[in-house]
């Protein structure tokens, strides 16, 4: 058996994983989903102030509290700059990371800081003209969500990210780099080009696997049981 801890993207929840958790379950596996703060069934917790640290305490904090050990932690799109987080404070509780369609997070380098100009002047543009401090989220169909019942759930889920999340650069010793797996999945469907960075990473580090699914970028929508 493995324990498994699912660290969705921005603007989703845990909800987004209930397809691929039955799918781990269905083998034996043990499964956590923690929903990030602001986000899901607690966006009424959003608030200014919530960043990316908010969001790592959320993840350790289930670590601690479940009494989890050899953790298989996996974390989707703006999730990696999390996990990645989670792994510089406690590598010793994880056996493994998973990047999936991820950013993998740099030193003093926020998820802005990864976009191209225009698309960081966008977001920033849509933050200012929604509340100033949420990003309102993108449709489903840009993530390649395309049956109309799949993007329709996902629409009515998603939530405004705390935009401070995106704002804030991670701190990194590098004491995560001892985990001892570590994973890119690429969606080759997705739009989001500045991905293809992080697989270049992984393609020259001897001690990364690097997967691929042709889908896009919510394959834990489109694509449960290939993930």
């Amino acid at each position: 058996m493995t324990t498994f801890v699912l660290v969705h993207g921005a603007f989703h929840g845990g909800w987004c994983w209930r397809l691929v958790a039955a799918e781990l379950r269905s083998r034996g596996h043990q499964v956590f989903m923690p929903t990030l703060t602001g986000l899901g069934e607690r966006a009424h917790l959003a608030t200014p102030e919530v960043d990316l640290d908010t969001h790592i305490e959320d993840v350790i904090n289930v670590l601690a509290w479940e009494d989890l050990q050899s953790v298989m932690l996996v974390g989707h799109s703006y999730g990696g700059l999390v996990v990645g987080g989670v792994a510089e404070r406690v590598p010793e509780r994880l056996a493994g990371l998973i990047y999936l369609d991820a950013i993998v997070p740099e030193n003093g380098r926020s998820a802005l800081d990864f976009q191209v100009p225009e698309r960081r002047q966008t977001m920033e543009e849509a933050a200012a003209g929604y509340n100033g401090w949420q990003l309102p989220p993108v449709p489903a169909e840009f993530y390649g969500v395309t049956d109309p019942d799949q993007a329709a759930w996902v629409d009515g889920h998603c939530t405004p990210q705390p935009f401070a999340t995106f704002r804030q650069a991670s701190q990194l010793s590098g004491a995560g780099e001892g985990v001892p797996l570590k994973a890119y999945i690429r969606c080759t469907q997705t739009p989001l080009g500045y991905m293809q960075q992080f697989v270049e990473r992984a393609e020259q580090a001897p001690d990364w696997q690097l997967l691929y699914i042709d889908t896009g970028h919510d394959c834990m929508v489109t694509e449960p049981e290939r993930l």
